[in-house]
């Protein structure tokens, strides 16, 4: 064996053992991402970032604490066009808007401020999701490491997210069509972890007075029984993993009869299930309708005296096929 042979085997085994260590180095994405979840709740922060959605661009600042009681305070603050804020104390969340003098009070202890997409429960989901290692890149000045979540069908969206290599909180992340065109994105240009940070960077700049406050109170959740209603509503399609988690009815201002809500999810994406009762009926305005913002779509039909509506960040097509699904029984 001569020399030139020896010295192409060497280069050879070094180049391999160089991939091997390489990935060894990644790792694993399930656990990376229950790692960027908990990042996101346990540690205080304060950062700038950006919101892109159908050609518009938001920039937002957040700013997050989680005190010795394990209470999250968090203040969203728009620093781009109409100003307004939106803050939450536990389970608290006040949405102000100067424009129009109103703060809109809801309770709700599953809100999330930053408009991204945080999956929980990665265990339950991995039969219908794909996850991986993409590679690395930086966000802010930040080393990160990106992860794919590819849907296993047509009925669901992926998701690409850049999660900081040293604190674990999401950078950046991008939600995508089937075809893996992106719909929105949000990324960071400013992120800073702090030890501790000061409460009156949780109160809100805008004055408060002579604003209306409207409060929105969520019925407690329950399994919807229906033994007193006429008509039971029941779905016959929504995509393999989809259950209903959540079902609440809610009187509403503009209607003397109550809205049933159901809310179905297979652990990463959500679809809620309106149903309400028309009093006046428009001739005009009968029609399906769908709508959509970033990666939300609506569709919208009446049945048997009732307009059922569909909303969920899922494609265009689910929400049409669960509205149509929906029907009445006695």
């Amino acid at each position: 064996m001569n020399h030139r042979v020896l010295h192409f085997i060497f280069l050879l085994i070094l180049l391999n053992s160089k991939f091997v260590t390489s990935n060894e180095l990644y790792p694993d994405p399930n656990n990376l991402i229950d790692e960027m979840s908990s990042a996101t709740i346990d540690l205080n922060y304060d950062g700038i970032f950006i919101y892109r959605h159908d050609n518009k661009m938001d920039t937002m600042r957040i700013i997050h604490k989680k005190n010795m009681n394990g209470d999250v305070s968090e203040r969203l603050i728009s620093l781009s066009d109409n100003e307004r804020e939106i803050i939450r104390k536990k389970n608290t969340v006040k949405y102000l808007f100067p424009d129009k003098k109103i703060i809109l009070v809801e309770e709700d202890s599953s809100k999330q401020l930053i408009p991204t997409h945080i999956p929980s429960q990665i265990k339950k989901i991995t039969n219908f999701y794909r996850f991986e290692i993409a590679g690395n890149s930086r966000v802010a000045g930040l080393d990160a490491w990106i992860i794919n979540i590819k849907p296993i069908d047509k009925y669901r969206y992926g998701y690409q997210l850049w999660i900081d290599k040293q604190s674990k909180l999401l950078l950046k992340s991008k939600l995508k069509n089937y075809q893996g065109m992106t719909l929105e994105d949000v990324m960071f240009v400013q992120m800073q972890v702090m030890s501790d940070i000061n409460d009156s960077l949780l109160e809100p700049s805008i004055s408060t007075e002579g604003f209306k406050q409207i409060y929105h109170v969520n019925d407690k959740v329950k399994v919807p029984s229906q033994k007193n209603d006429k008509k039971k509503w029941t779905t016959s399609w929504m995509p393999v993993g989809f259950s209903m988690s959540k079902y609440s009815k809610n009187p509403i201002s503009t209607n003397s009869a109550p809205v049933e809500h159901y809310i179905y999810s297979d652990g990463l994406a959500t679809i809620s299930i309106f149903v309400e009762k028309i009093i006046h009926t428009n001739i005009n305005n009968t029609s399906p309708k769908i709508t959509s913002f970033g990666g939300v779509n609506t569709y919208s039909k009446q049945t048997d005296g009732h307009q059922i509506t569909a909303v969920g960040e899922v494609p265009k097509t689910t929400v049409k096929l669960i509205a149509n699904s929906v029907k009445a029984s006695n």
